[in-house]
């Protein structure tokens, strides 16, 4: 009893001891762990770095923000809405008269940006910008206010060239686009929505972008700088306060901003601003083939390591690539000396080099890598002919262009389809979203159209109130749609 009564003080010694001991390291534990009242200082050095790449970006943007203009356009829209059924009743314009007519088109204003590339006022903007305008009004960062003359106009790359009547302009100095990496810090520069001046920082997401959608000639750099409506035509900027790229448009499902922005680079950018400027025209190389993509199964096909290169589908009689030898079934893999992993970057390649020029290409060919020299032409006319003549019926703002090798090769249309395809249709069309990129016009009112001739003398007969009938192939079948005149 008397063991068992010690054995239980000891015990209770014992316990004791341990609950004290874990207080003890507890309370210890408590001092020494930071509480959220501890005040945390920002080194030196974390503060220094941030000034300056504040500064830095502050410094770029000051330079450029002169150089940026904005762009108000007015164009002529034909009103399609509901009229009430009582404006017409004959009882009631009896009273009335006809103070309650609607008007059938109205003036509408749209916003864009442009970049002063030349001190005597030569400003690079986007095409669809400026296209259709029939006024167009330059303000500068200075509150200044100019009436501006289209120069030039290239849907194909989404580039046009607008002139103002002054002098000594702050230019903006040219960058080498061909030169910019993945990651670079870039800046775009423009006035979405209306707001002027807007400068918002990003990379360089990508660059070689294309089958977009936007434009004929596509080789896009990608940023996630904030780029939104009303931003297009304006400045895509390096850390030099370059001009790297002018903005052209947005992926959204929104509207609005999401973090994926294009831009025509610099250097093809310039490139159809001199020919504008200096030949009234785009003047593009051309060697006459018709190329597609090399997918895994082409490849296996043509006993190919890899699915990189342009394969040549047909050769065009007498162009320059026939008297070269290229034949039907060579692998395209060099073009100057610049490896070609798909179809767009040969095509802009070929469309930005002078005609006249010599150039080394290297292709596959049974297995074997040869090299063809060959002397590039000039596009013809014909291949790149578009109709943007406005009509007043359910075709106006629908553009068209003639079927050339390349557009038949590049959207995989049949051999023998006749008739023109669908560049674009713009937002406040009547055929919007009944008409799409990439259909083929190929009769009207059951009348034949061949080209971009055909096309406009067919729907030049037309008016507003005569319902159109048309065939058109899409998605590799003949369908026929109808354009309501109501």
């Amino acid at each position: 009893m008397l063991l068992k009564k010690k054995l239980s003080v000891t015990t209770q010694i014992l316990i004791r001891s341990w609950f004290i001991a874990v207080i003890i390291v507890s309370l210890n534990l408590v001092c020494c762990t930071p509480t959220y009242a501890s005040k945390t200082k920002v080194s030196q050095k974390s503060m220094n770095v941030l000034n300056e790449l504040g500064q830095a970006m502050a410094e770029i943007a000051e330079a450029v923000k002169p150089s940026i203009v904005n762009i108000s356009t007015t164009r002529t829209v034909q009103l399609k809405g509901q009229i009430n059924p009582f404006f017409n009743d004959p009882f009631f314009r009896r009273f009335f008269g006809d103070q309650f007519n609607m008007p059938k088109e109205r003036k509408t204003p749209s916003l864009g940006s442009g970049v002063i590339v030349t001190s005597d006022g030569y400003i690079l903007t986007s095409s669809h910008v400026i296209q259709g305008a029939e006024e167009i009004n330059v303000t500068l960062s200075d509150k200044s206010e100019f009436k501006g003359k289209i120069i030039g106009n290239d849907p194909m790359t989404d580039i046009g060239i607008i002139k103002i009547d002054a002098e000594n302009l702050p230019a903006i100095p040219w960058g080498n686009s061909d030169s910019l990496r993945v990651g670079e810090t870039v800046l775009a520069i423009g006035s979405p929505y209306g707001l002027s001046q807007t400068v918002t920082m990003g990379i360089v997401s990508a660059v070689g972008r294309a089958n977009v959608g936007i434009a004929d000639y596509e080789d896009f750099i990608q940023t996630d700088a904030a780029i939104n409506p009303g931003n297009s035509g304006g400045a895509l900027v390096n850390v030099k306060g370059e001009l790297v790229g002018i903005n052209a448009a947005i992926f959204s499902t929104t509207g609005g901003y999401q973090g994926i922005g294009f831009a025509v680079p610099a250097n093809m950018a310039r490139n159809v601003m001199d020919s504008l400027i200096n030949k009234g025209k785009v003047i593009r190389g051309w060697f006459g083939v018709t190329i597609q993509p090399l997918t895994l199964e082409l490849a296996k096909q043509f006993n190919l390591k890899e699915d990189k290169g342009a394969l040549i589908g047909d050769v065009i009689e007498n162009s320059p690539a026939e008297k070269a030898g290229l034949l039907r079934g060579d692998v395209i893999i060099e073009y100057e000396g610049k490896k070609i992993d798909e179809p767009t970057q040969l095509r802009n390649m070929v469309a930005n080099t002078p005609p006249g020029e010599k150039v080394e290409v290297k292709i596959i060919r049974n297995n074997k890598i040869e090299t063809r020299q060959l002397t590039i032409g000039e596009l013809p006319a014909d291949t790149q002919k578009l109709s943007q003549a406005t009509y007043d019926n359910s075709l106006k703002g629908v553009t068209v262009q003639d079927l050339t090798p390349e557009i038949m090769g590049r959207f995989k249309l049949p051999d023998k389809l006749k008739g023109v395809i669908v560049s674009d249709v713009s937002a406040d069309s009547p055929a919007h979203m009944i008409l799409a990129q990439g259909d083929v016009i190929m009769e009207i009112n059951r009348e034949s159209i061949n080209n971009t001739k055909d096309y406009d003398t067919v729907v030049s007969r037309l008016n507003t109130e005569n319902d159109i009938l048309l065939l058109i192939f899409r998605n590799g079948s003949s369908l026929f749609i109808t354009l309501s005149a109501k």
